[in-house]
Order: C-alpha cells, then sequence, then structure tokens
C-alpha cells in the first residue's frame, strides 16, 4: 500500500469530509517552495502550508538551530523554572512588536493563543470587581477552533453544531471601502448596549473569510473607540504576523495600538508548533497580587518548549535579513505586476494586493459556498497542475514562501489564469 491508502486506515483530516473529499496527496519531502509526493510529482507550495513556511521547507539554518538545542535541552516544565531561550526570545518579540507589547505567555497554537487572550480580557475586569462579559468581533471572522475562539469566528457553518453553548459574541461589519461609518456606528452601539470587555479583530486581513482587506484608517478609528470605553483590544496576528503584509506586524500600520496581541504560524517557520500572547503592562499588573486567586490559572505541557523558541529566533533571524525583506518587496511587486493583468478578465469580479498577499474572486451566479463544487474544481485543477492552493469558495489567493523564485510564481500565476478557463 502507498502512503495515501495506509493512511485511510486510521487517520481523521482537518476540514475534512472523508466520504466526499478527494484523497490526500502523499507528501515525502520539502525543500524551499517545493514539495514532492511519493510518486516524484513536484508541487510549488503556494500558500506556505496554511501560512506557516515563511522561509521554505526543510531550511537549514532553522534546522541547525533546532538540532544545537535539542543536544543542549529539549524541554522543561515552564511552571516553577526558565530557560535560555525563552528569555532570549521574550527579549527579541519586545524589540520588533509594538512598543506597549511587554508581557509575554506561549502556548502551543493560534487557537490557544486567541483562547488566552480572550480569557484574560475576561478576567482582567473580574479581578477588579468589574462585570463585563461580551465580546465583540467581525462579520466573517476566524480566530481558531477552540470554544472562545470558535466563539469569536463569524463563519457560521463551522460553529452551527455548538450555537448556545459559548460565550457571549456581538459581531459587527468588517470597515471595507464604503462601510467605515456603518462599522463605527455599529461598534459605539454595541458598547452602548452591552457591558463589552474586549473587541478582537484580524488587522488589515480576514485572512479564513477570503483575505478580506480593509484600510489601517478605519481600523485605528475603531480602536480609538474602544479606548475611549474601556474595551479592551486583541489583535488576532496569527495570519498576519512575521511580514505577510510587509511590515513585522499589521499592527505596525497602525496609530492606536492593541492592548493584546496573538502570534503563531510562522514564529517558528513551519518547523514546531507553538504560539505566544502578548500583553501591555496594564494587563499584567491586573492579575499582580497578593490574592492567589487572581493569578491566571492557564497552561500547556508545552509551554516556552526550549526547541520551539530555538525555531522561532532562528526564524526571527532570517525575517530581519535584507534577503528576507527583499523578496517580501520582490513578491508584493509581482502580486502587482500580475494584478494589473489579471484585474480586467472578463471572469474575474475584484483583485486586491496587500503585502505577499494576493487575492481574487470569481465572477459566479451561484451562491457563495465555502466547500462547494466551484472550490472543489479550482482546488483539483491546482493539484493536477502541480501547485499548492485552498481557494475559499470562488476566492483564490496566494500567500507564498517568501523564497519562492519567480519562475515559481510566474507558474502559480499561469496556472490560476488557466483555471478561469474552467469555471
Amino acid at each position: 500500500m502507498n502512503l495515501t491508502e495506509r493512511d485511510q486506515k486510521h487517520l481523521w483530516h482537518p476540514y475534512t469530509q472523508h466520504k466526499t473529499a478527494a484523497l490526500p496527496v502523499g507528501i515525502v519531502r520539502g525543500e524551499a517552495a517545493l514539495l514532492w509526493d511519493e510518486s516524484g510529482k513536484e508541487y510549488i507550495d503556494a500558500i506556505a502550508s496554511w501560512w506557516v513556511n515563511p522561509y521554505g521547507h526543510s531550511n537549514r539554518f532553522i534546522a541547525d538551530a533546532i538540532y544545537k538545542q535539542l543536544t543542549t535541552l529539549e524541554h522543561v516544565l515552564f511552571g516553577g523554572f526558565t530557560h535560555e531561550p525563552a528569555v532570549v526570545l521574550s527579549e527579541k518579540l519586545v524589540e520588533i512588536l509594538p512598543s506597549n507589547q511587554q508581557k509575554l505567555f506561549f502556548s502551543d497554537n493560534g487557537s490557544t493563543a486567541v483562547e488566552i487572550a480572550i480569557k484574560v480580557a475576561l478576567q482582567y475586569n473580574f479581578n477588579q470587581g468589574i462585570s463585563k462579559t461580551t465580546i465583540i468581533a467581525f462579520e466573517d471572522a476566524f480566530h481558531g477552533d477552540t470554544f472562545a475562539a470558535m466563539a469569536a469566528s463569524g463563519i457560521s457553518f463551522f460553529t452551527e453544531a455548538f450555537q448556545g453553548m459559548m460565550i457571549d459574541v456581538v459581531r459587527i461589519p468588517v470597515p471595507v471601502q464604503g462601510k467605515e461609518a456603518e462599522s463605527m456606528a455599529a461598534l459605539q452601539k454595541v458598547i452602548t448596549d452591552k457591558n463589552c470587555t474586549a473587541f478582537i479583530f484580524e488587522p488589515l486581513i480576514q485572512g479564513a473569510a477570503g483575505m478580506v482587506m480593509y484600510a489601517p484608517e478605519a481600523l485605528d478609528n475603531l480602536l480609538q473607540i474602544c479606548k475611549e470605553n474601556q474595551v479592551l483590544t486583541i489583535a488576532d496576528e496569527v495570519m498576519t504576523g512575521f511580514g505577510k503584509t510587509g511590515k513585522n506586524f499589521a499592527c505596525d500600520y497602525l496609530k492606536t495600538l492593541p492592548d493584546m496581541m496573538c502570534l503563531s504560524k510562522a514564529l517558528t517557520g513551519g518547523t514546531i508548533p507553538m504560539a505566544i500572547t502578548t500583553f501591555t503592562t496594564d494587563i499584567f499588573d491586573a492579575f499582580y497580587d497578593d490574592d492567589i486567586n487572581k493569578a491566571l490559572f492557564h497552561g500547556h505541557t508545552f509551554t516556552a518548549n526550549p526547541t520551539g523558541c530555538a525555531a522561532a529566533l532562528a526564524s526571527i533571524e532570517l525575517l530581519q535579513t535584507e534577503t528576507m525583506q527583499t523578496n517580501i518587496q520582490r513578491i508584493h511587486q509581482r502580486h502587482l505586476d500580475f494584478q494589473k493583468r489579471i484585474a480586467t478578465h472578463p471572469k474575474v469580479s475584484t483583485t486586491r494586493v496587500f503585502g505577499v498577499i494576493f487575492a481574487l474572486e470569481i465572477k459566479t451566479d451561484s451562491s457563495f459556498s465555502y466547500y462547494g463544487s466551484l472550490r472543489n474544481r479550482l482546488y483539483n485543477f491546482f493539484i493536477e497542475n502541480g501547485v499548492i492552493l485552498r481557494p475559499v469558495g470562488n476566492i483564490v489567493y496566494i500567500l507564498p514562501p517568501y523564497v519562492i523564485t519567480d519562475a515559481q510564481l510566474q507558474k502559480v500565476y499561469e496556472v490560476v489564469e488557466s483555471a478561469l478557463e474552467i469555471v
């Protein structure tokens, strides 16, 4: 039996209806922007394996850092102990994070980073004897699959089985061009009507919604309203963090800084699961007390895993190199060039570019379906042509590793253009 056949005996894949889904592709090797399956077929990983792998597969620099750490200290519990990789990583991150972010809490993945932020927001007020229990989020948001993160997400079919079991969340419109005033008015109304503890948002780009983009000025206005009304703000930078928007973080485009930030995905260059939630000192101080009950009772077995910290440090070092920064700008320009060519295609309704992210929306007469027949035809077409892309309904996006070559990127563009002929 080959790898795919063996997989089917025991494995349950994410976001998969196994009765109708195509069989998974068995991948055996990766290098830079390329992956190879068990039959030797080559694929361009044009979405950096769900946005985690900006520096390429099997990156030797990160691998060497991991190996070195494994031969020194692979793991130690973080309850009551600390270690050099965690301390150095905290120092390095504070250097590049927005200036108000001073405290870091480690966890395992993007969902748990969000879960921690929401728990902290709720307990922050509880610790001060204040009852605020409503979370504000954007429509069509996606923040993860653990319960609080899922509650804050707005893609209904992901969560409909759990209605009535989750925390109180009120959603407001995304302030895309033309809806800025509507979004501000909705935010002001929910703050007036409810006891709101926090506003969580994907800064400037909603990834799982189909790379929906909105302006920094619009988000700044919303954050200022929250600030004036003592509503905490949580920036979910799990997707956007570490260079995707052209800056280290999407929040670097803002004038009003968030109170908390959630980091994961590219944090370790796609090598080891790790997440970090960051906070202002003011938030930390609400938990700093002689009363043990005011502590944050949350933890993970592999919190601040030294090997993951070593991978993160190597990843940040790569991000800050001139080569990687030049690559980010190169990809951005190539996206803009492709946008000029494809935007007038008769089957394309809209296109958008932000940093290394490109998205186009295909004209369709059918209603939007996240995993509908159009999406599946497109996905299968891309796989057949050696390109890994995962359309969101009728939206095709490209978010490649920063190490992708111009020739590989050109092939991705050509395959996307060819795909328009099958719709």
